[in-house]
């Protein structure tokens, strides 16, 4: 049996190089005590933010201030991510977050300072040549005027902020401490205990009773809570009218909406575009009962794998030549950069004791990007190297091309260049494929991203909308209206095909995103975004690549919407949806062709 190494065994050229940040830890230290000193500096400015020249000194400082601090806290945390366990690493990234917190303290006069000028006042700084860095921030902040209240208010909604929290808390104690489950038995017939982590095996499980059991143990144990858990997600709703209320929106969705400058018939147009394709949603479910062989495809069958696993041993360097290869549709610059994060230290492969889970891309302003792995030689690590690095080239681009403000982009647009890599690579796979089992083992993982990654979270996203919507017409909504509610959404979402469970209506008790409202739609939208972004490359070739890299180098310079549509993805139409929707339906007609 393989024991997992130390991170002294590793070989080193599989390690990122952290010294390209700070090439030894006294140069750490120098850079902590240079950026502790510029702190008091701010004290200067304050009642002074009046005139372009004040407000540039300020921000270029503040910036400065900025970029050595997201320095210092990146380079301490990913330094402890390489082993948890590592106390001088957990020191050095607590001495980091204190002083990320004195410096938030020591800036927070700047933005009202700054909004507490006319709006004549601020259309003159925006338009100021001097300000032309920061005129996108300053439009920003000037947008949010509407929506900030007195100070005296503002200082009453922070405090108000503890209790605004609590839904989420009590949510989360109750659903990760609290909440036990039944054992239920596994696939040799054991007695095993269901928990969160193991849920997910278990509907995954080939043994149809295994799934069952699970998917019932599950609901039955949240239903046996259901009035406490709908009188915390009736809490967090009516947290969230209150705030709507307060800060004078329209409505709940516009102002979960107005962060990114989204219009809510973003929102409106995936519903209803989805709604339109449920047909081929219904298609699927068609495909997945024939695949399984039964005579009724239940909720508890929607994970059950539909081909015998198709082993596919990639180790890390042959998935980077994979990843390489099916990358070329977006030219040789690309592919320049993309080599240069193989070659250069900019990824850490393999598990070793005591290191993070998981995978993220991440890095400071004016170092080029990092991404960490635990690489396992399967496809998933692949999917998984190629999201990363999607999201590491979108980051060294728009740093090389942004002013540090304008640099960081949204979270609307950070899974569309990770998700684009994963549809190429996809294209690339099917292309190449030659087993028609191996093709369907394919087909049926990415038809099951569109639906999981598509259709799922648009009912989740429709579910919320519901539910706010009636609230927000003094209805008082009760667990029976929430499970009715969600059970009719999976009725229509998944259609007569499917024997939809009575047990499922339970489940908007489970999913922690609704206490981060109005948030899953983005994985839609997203998705949909970087689908119709392969689709316009795969078939333009270099005009769609142009504004494709165009996309990359905006950051956050504009709002999101706006920088998608200056690429040819305009999100506040249909269509990038409609495109999505016609690469899934080829998907379902390949599966249909080869399970004839």
């Amino acid at each position: 049996m393989s024991t997992v190494k130390k991170r002294e065994e590793m070989d080193a050229q599989y390690q990122w190089k952290l010294e390209d940040i700070f090439a030894s830890e006294k140069q750490w230290e120098e850079e902590f005590e240079s950026a502790k000193a510029l702190i008091p500096k701010f004290q200067a400015f304050q009642g002074k933010l009046h005139s372009a020249e004040e407000v540039l000194r300020c921000f270029e400082l503040e910036d400065k201030l900025s970029i050595s601090l997201e320095r210092l806290y990146v380079y301490a945390n990913m330094r402890l991510h390489q082993n948890m366990g590592n106390t001088k690493y957990q020191a050095l990234s607590d001495k980091a977050r204190k002083l990320n917190v004195d410096a938030n303290e020591a800036l927070s006069f700047i933005t009202p300072e700054i909004l507490a000028l006319t709006n004549e006042e601020l259309d003159q700084l925006i338009a100021d040549p001097k300000l032309s860095n920061y005129k996108h921030s300053l439009s920003e902040m000037k947008r949010s005027k509407a929506h900030i209240l007195t100070q005296a208010e503002e200082a009453l909604l922070a405090q108000v902020g503890n209790i605004s929290s609590a839904p989420s808390n009590i949510f989360g104690m109750l659903n990760n401490a609290d909440m036990k489950f039944p054992k239920v038995k596994n696939e040799n017939g054991e007695e095993v205990e269901l928990t969160h982590g193991t849920y997910i095996q278990f509907l995954e499980s080939k043994n149809r009773d295994v799934r069952r059991e699970a998917f019932q143990a599950m609901y039955a144990t949240y239903s046996s809570l259901s009035n406490t858990l709908g009188a915390t997600f009736t809490a967090n709703v009516n947290k969230n009218l209150f705030l709507t209320k307060t800060r004078k929106y329209n409505s709940v969705l516009e102002m979960f909406l107005y962060g990114d400058n989204v219009p809510t018939d973003v929102y409106n147009n995936l519903i209803e575009t989805i709604h339109q394709h449920l047909p081929l949603m219904y298609r699927y479910m068609e495909l997945r009962k024939k695949l399984l062989g039964v005579d009724e495809l239940h909720m508890y069958d929607l994970f059950a794998p539909l081909v015998e696993e198709f082993d596919m041993k990639i180790t890390y360097d042959e998935a980077k030549n994979i990843v390489f290869d099916s990358l070329q549709p977006l030219g040789q610059d690309y592919l320049n950069v993309l080599k240069q994060g193989f070659n250069d230290g900019w990824i850490d492969v393999y598990e070793n004791e005591g290191k993070r889970s998981g995978a993220y891309s991440w890095g400071a302003y004016g170092t080029h990007p990092y991404v960490l792995l635990n690489h396992k030689d399967n496809l998933n690590s692949m999917f998984t190297l190629t999201h990363e690095m999607g999201h590491a080239l979108h980051s060294y681009y728009s740093d090389e091309e942004q002013h540090y403000r304008n640099a960081q982009y949204p979270i609307f647009l950070a899974e569309v260049a990770s998700t684009l890599n994963e549809a190429l690579l996809m294209d690339y796979l099917l292309k190449k494929s030659t087993d028609p089992k191996e093709k369907l083992y394919l087909l049926t993982y990415y038809a099951d991203q569109f639906r999981t990654t598509v259709f799922r979270q648009t009912m989740f996203a429709e579910f919320e909308k519901i539910v706010h919507e009636r609230s927000e017409k003094g209805e008082s909504l009760t667990p029976e209206d929430y499970s009715e509610i969600y059970y009719n959404l999976n009725k229509l979402y998944y259609g007569d095909g499917v024997v939809v469970d009575k047990d499922i209506a339970m489940e908007w008790a489970r999913i922690p995103h609704f206490y981060t409202s109005f948030y899953v739609y983005k994985y839609a939208t997203g998705f949909s975004a970087a689908t119709s972004f392969s689709k316009q490359i795969l078939d333009e070739g270099a005009p769609a690549i142009d504004r494709y890299l165009g996309f990359l180098k905006s950051g956050g310079s504009d709002y999101p919407i706006e920088i998608l549509k200056r690429a040819g993805v305009d999100m506040s139409t249909p269509a990038p949806i409609e495109q999505a929707m016609s690469v899934f339906a080829e998907l379902i007609e390949q599966m249909e062709e080869l399970v004839k």
